[in-house]
């Protein structure tokens, strides 16, 4: 086991952990606090990333989990896994931008597609990710998903999802094999 997986809590979400994960992701992706890691969204978003209701909702969902790791009792990444027949949904991604670039990421990634594949039988892994996001692409592509060109609008005026700041947004479909 490498230093990015020493000592880490892999397991699924309740409802008392609510707070803490909105709290993560909106650390990972919006406001000044973002800028300390690479997958900021602040200069592309304002507003909020997630809230409450949201994360509450993918915890509640029978075929969804929210996958909470945690090093030392402390929550610092989770994930959303969703179970669409062949194939799981990979969303909601977010790693404590303090610990950023030191390869938990890869670690959160792999144990998503593991039990995607164990837990569900799904032989691909799907995600959106927002097309300008070049960096996060890369970073994705470096773990195997492909970019489908495939593209669904980003939504604009529902401000639970985030206060656009350009008119460019949409999501992009990626997709990886899990044989």
């Amino acid at each position: 086991m490498d230093n990015a997986a020493a000592a880490l809590t892999f397991r699924a979400a309740t409802d008392t952990d609510v707070d803490a994960l909105v709290a993560l992701i909106e650390s990972a992706y919006r406001g000044d606090a973002s800028r300390a890691g690479w997958t900021t969204e602040a200069d592309i978003l304002d507003g909020q990333r997630t809230d409450p209701e949201g994360v509450l909702q993918v915890i509640k969902s029978p075929d969804s989990r929210l996958l909470t790791i945690e090093r030392d009792g402390r929550i610092v990444a989770c994930c959303q896994l969703e179970h669409r027949g062949a194939h799981a949904y990979f969303g909601m991604f977010a790693v404590s931008p303090a610990l950023q670039g030191a390869g938990l990421g890869k670690v959160v990634i792999a144990e998503a597609e593991r039990q995607a594949r164990e837990d569900w039988g799904a032989t691909e892994m799907h995600m959106t990710v927002i097309s300008v996001r070049d960096d996060l692409i890369a970073w994705y592509e470096r773990r195997g998903y492909r970019r489908t060109g495939e593209m669904s609008p980003f939504p604009y005026g529902e401000e639970r999802f985030g206060v656009p700041l350009r008119d460019d947004l949409q999501f992009e479909l990626l997709v990886k094999p899990l044989a």
